[in-house]
C-alpha cells in the first residue's frame, strides 16, 4: 500500500453542522481515524444546501476549535505530522445562485480559489453542465464533487470529459471505487480513472464507522496505488495553494478493472 501523505479535500468532520458527527468527540474520532489511516490534512467541507444553510463564519469558526481539540489531544499521522484542518464547503450547484460572490471566496477549498461543488443526485437535472460552465464564465474554478454518484453523469457520461475539457476538475469517493455506492458509481469511477478524468480521490467521510475518512485501502485495491501520490497529495496540495495543477504522471493504473460498456462513447472521442 502506498505510504505518501494524504490530503483529504472531501471530509464532513465539524460537529452539529450537517449529517456528519453530532459533537466534537465524534469529529475527534473521525480525525483520529483518518491521522491513523495517513491523512495529514482534512478539508471542512460541510454542506452547504437548502437543507444546511451554512455559512462560513460558522465554519471557520468550528474549524478553529477543531484544529485546538486535536492539538491538546496530539492527533498526529504514523509519522508523527499533526493532523490539520482547513476551511471548505461542498456547495450544491442547486445553491449557487443563493449565495453571495463574497460568501463563495470564503467557502473555497483552503482559501486557494477552488470550490467543491455538489451535482444532484435526482434522476433528472436538466442543464447541469450548463449550470457547472457558468462558474468559468464567472472565473471560478470548481471541483465537482463524487461526479460518478450523480445519475445525471452515469447516463451521459460525455458531460464529464466536457467540463473536464473546459478546466474543471473531478474528486471522486474513494468508495466508489470498491462499489460501495454500487455498480454504477463503481463502473463510472473506474472509467474516469483509466481515462484520465480523474484528478482526485476522497473520502467523503461523515463518521469514523459507517463513513469512515478511508482512502489508501480503496485505491490499492483498484489498481491506482501508482498514481495515488499524485490524487492524494501533488493535485489537492495544488488546489490549497491555488497553484497550476500538476500533470498526471505517464503511468498506467497497475490494473483497473475491465472496461466496461460507459466507456464506449470515450473510444469514439479518440
Amino acid at each position: 500500500m502506498f505510504r505518501s501523505p494524504v490530503i483529504d479535500l472531501h471530509c464532513h468532520v465539524l460537529p452539529g453542522i450537517d449529517d456528519g458527527p453530532a459533537t466534537i468527540e465524534g469529529s475527534l474520532a473521525l480525525a483520529q481515524a483518518a491521522a491513523a489511516g495517513g491523512t495529514q490534512v482534512l478539508v471542512a467541507t460541510p454542506h452547504v444546501s437548502w437543507h444546511y444553510r451554512n455559512d462560513a463564519g460558522t465554519i471557520a469558526r468550528l474549524v478553529g476549535e477543531l484544529n485546538e481539540r486535536l492539538a491538546a489531544e496530539g492527533v498526529a499521522s504514523a509519522d508523527g505530522t499533526p493532523l490539520e484542518v482547513r476551511t471548505g464547503a461542498e456547495v450544491a450547484l442547486t445553491q449557487l445562485a443563493e449565495v453571495e460572490p463574497a460568501e463563495l471566496d470564503r467557502f473555497t477549498l483552503g482559501g486557494g480559489g477552488w470550490l467543491l461543488v455538489e451535482p444532484p443526485f435526482t434522476p433528472a437535472a436538466p442543464h447541469l453542465d450548463e449550470i457547472v460552465l457558468g462558474l468559468a464564465r464567472e472565473g471560478r474554478r470548481a471541483v465537482i464533487a463524487h461526479p460518478e454518484r450523480c445519475p445525471a453523469f452515469q447516463r451521459n457520461p460525455e458531460m464529464v470529459a466536457r467540463l473536464v475539457g473546459e478546466g474543471f476538475l473531478t474528486s471522486v469517493t474513494a468508495g466508489s471505487l470498491n462499489g460501495r455506492f454500487g455498480a454504477p458509481a463503481r463502473r463510472l469511477a473506474l472509467d474516469l480513472a483509466h481515462d484520465g478524468l480523474l484528478h482526485n480521490v476522497t473520502s467523503d467521510a461523515h463518521d469514523h464507522i459507517q463513513r469512515p475518512p478511508s482512502i489508501a485501502p480503496e485505491l490499492a485495491a483498484a489498481g491506482l496505488a501508482a498514481l495515488a501520490e499524485w490524487l492524494t497529495d501533488a493535485v489537492p496540495r495544488a488546489i490549497l495553494d491555488g497553484g497550476e495543477i500538476p500533470p498526471r504522471p505517464e503511468v498506467a493504473p497497475d490494473a483497473v478493472a475491465r472496461e466496461t460498456p460507459s466507456r464506449r462513447w470515450l473510444r469514439l472521442r479518440r
